[in-house]
C-alpha cells in the first residue's frame, strides 16, 4: 500500500487502523523490536507510575542535558502537537523524523498489528537509535509490566508513585497496581521507588528478581526549608543548599530527590556532575504541571485527573496564598473516579465550569455537573461545551485578583492552551 508522506496522514492511519487504543502485552512489540534490529546502544531510563511520571522525566531531562548529554525522551501524551512526545536535545522531533520512523517501523512489522500506541513507540525507539543519542527516557503509557516500553532493557527504572488508576486494567487495589508497575524492575539493576509508602507487592517482586531497590524516606529522601533543601542517600552523601526544582508543587522534591537517586545509582556509566542537576533543575519545564500563567487574574494549568493528583492540586493550591474567589474549569473522562477528584476540591472552589470533553471517553458537561451536585457541591456550577468555553468564560467574569484553575484530564488543559496561546 502507498504509506503516507505526512505526519498527519500517519497519525490518522493509525488511530483508524486498530480499534482497541489499548491492548496490554509485549508479543507483538517484541517481534518488530526484533525484526527493526536496532541494538540498544546507550543507557536507558524507564519511568512509570500514577503520578509524577512526567515531571520525573523532565527533571531528568534537563539534569542530563545540562551535564552536556545528547538525550532521547519519550512521552505520552501529548497536549497540542504530537511531536511534543519525542524530545531530542531538549527539541520535538521534526515531523520528518516521525514519518520515516513510522514508514520503517510499518515496514519492519509485517502482518504482526500494532496499536497507535507500540506504533508509536517502536517509532520513537527508531528515531532514537538513529540519532547516535547518550542517554535515553522512556516513559510508560500505561502499568509497566506489559506496556510497549517494557520491552526495552533499561540501565535504571523508576517508579513514581502508586495509585488507582486505570483499574480496568491494572487492578483494583494498590497491591495489584504495584506489583505492575514494578514490572519495568531488572534484576542487578537500579530501581528508584519515590513512593514513600510502596505496596508491599513492589517491594517483593523487586527482591524476588534482585533489583538494586533504592525507596523514598528509606535509602534516599529530602529536607528542607522555604529557601533550600537537601538531598540524603543511605550510606552515601548528602548535598544540601540546593534551589528549589522550577517546577511548581510541594511534591516536586519527591521527584526530584528520585532522579538524583537514579543519577547516583548510574554514575559509572553516565556521570552526572552535582554542577549539571542544580543547572537542570533551575531551567526545567513541563507544560500542564500545575504550570502559572503570567498575567492577571492567576491562571493555573493542571492535567491531575485521579484523587492522588487531585490531593497535590489541593495542597498546592493552599500555598499560593488568598484569592478572593477560585474558579474551576473542569473537564473529566468518564472512567476516572470523577467524585474522588471532585471531593478533595470542592472546598477550594468558588465557581466551577464544568465542560463536555470529546470521544467515547469524554463526560458530558450535564453528567458532570450532576456528580458535582451529588458529592455536596452547592456553590455556582455552569455548564460548557468544551473546556476552551468555559475558560474564555473564566477569563470574562473573574476580577483581576481571583484566579482560575483548570484540571481533571489532558484534553481539558490541552483546549484551554490553545485556547489561551490563540488569545495572545
Amino acid at each position: 500500500m502507498q504509506l503516507p508522506e505526512t505526519l498527519e496522514g500517519w497519525l490518522g492511519l493509525l488511530e483508524a487502523r486498530h480499534g482497541q487504543a489499548i491492548q496490554l502485552g509485549l508479543e507483538r512489540v517484541r517481534q518488530v523490536r526484533d525484526a527493526l534490529n536496532l541494538p540498544q546502544a546507550c543507557p536507558v531510563f524507564t519511568i512509570g507510575g500514577t503520578n509524577g511520571k512526567g515531571s520525573t522525566c523532565a527533571l531528568l531531562e534537563s539534569v542530563l542535558l545540562a551535564a552536556g548529554y545528547r538525550v532521547g525522551l519519550y512521552t505520552s501524551p501529548h497536549l497540542l502537537r504530537y511531536n511534543e512526545r519525542v524530545r531530542i536535545d531538549g527539541l520535538e522531533v521534526e515531523d520528518k523524523v516521525l514519518v520515516d520512523a513510522f514508514a520503517e517501523v510499518e515496514r519492519a512489522r509485517g502482518e504482526t498489528p500494532l496499536t497507535y500506541f507500540e506504533h508509536g513507540t517502536l517509532a520513537a525507539w527508531v528515531a532514537f537509535c538513529r540519532a547516535g543519542l547518550d542517554a535515553i527516557i522512556l516513559e510508560v503509557g500505561l502499568g509497566g509490566r506489559l506496556d510497549a516500553v517494557n520491552v526495552f532493557e533499561p540501565d535504571c527504572a523508576i517508579v513514581t508513585s502508586v495509585a488507582l488508576d486505570h483499574m480496568e486494567f491494572l487492578g483494583n487495589d494498590r497491591e495489584t497496581i504495584g506489583f505492575e508497575k514494578a514490572g519495568i524492575f531488572r534484576a542487578g539493576k537500579p530501581a528508584i521507588c519515590s513512593d514513600p509508602m510502596p505496596p508491599a507487592s513492589l517491594l517483593a517482586h523487586a527482591e524476588a528478581i534482585g533489583a538494586k531497590l533504592l525507596v523514598s524516606g528509606r535509602d534516599f529522601g529530602f529536607a528542607g526549608d522555604q529557601q533550600q533543601w537537601a538531598f540524603w542517600l543511605a550510606g552515601g552523601s548528602r548535598r544540601g543548599g540546593l534551589a528549589y526544582p522550577a517546577l511548581r508543587g510541594t511534591n516536586q522534591l519527591l521527584n526530584a530527590s528520585a532522579v538524583m537517586a537514579a543519577c547516583e545509582s548510574v554514575r559509572e556509566i553516565l556521570p552526572v556532575p552535582m554542577q549539571a542537576i542544580r543547572e537542570g533543575f533551575m531551567l526545567v519545564d513541563l507544560p500542564g504541571r500545575f504550570q502559572v500563567l503570567p498575567g492577571r487574574p492567576s491562571v493555573i494549568l493542571d492535567v491531575a485527573h485521579n484523587p492522588q493528583a487531585a490531593g497535590v492540586l489541593n495542597e498546592n493550591l493552599a500555598s499560593m496564598g488568598f484569592f478572593p474567589e477560585t474558579w474551576a474549569v473542569i473537564g473529566m473522562l468518564a472512567d476516572k473516579d470523577v467524585p474522588g477528584v471532585i471531593r478533595l476540591l470542592r472546598d477550594r472552589v468558588d465557581h466551577w465550569l464544568v465542560a463536555t470533553l470529546p470521544g467515547p471517553r469524554g463526560l458530558g458537561a450535564e453528567h458532570l455537573a450532576g456528580i458535582l451536585r451529588e458529592v455536596g457541591v452547592s456553590v455556582d456550577i455552569t455548564e460548557f461545551a468544551s473546556p476552551g468555553a468555559a475558560y474564555k468564560a473564566a477569563r470574562g467574569q473573574a476580577a483581576e485578583g481571583d484566579r482560575i484553575v483548570v484540571f481533571g484530564s489532558f484534553l481539558t488543559v490541552a483546549d484551554v492552551l490553545a485556547v489561551a496561546g490563540a488569545s495572545k
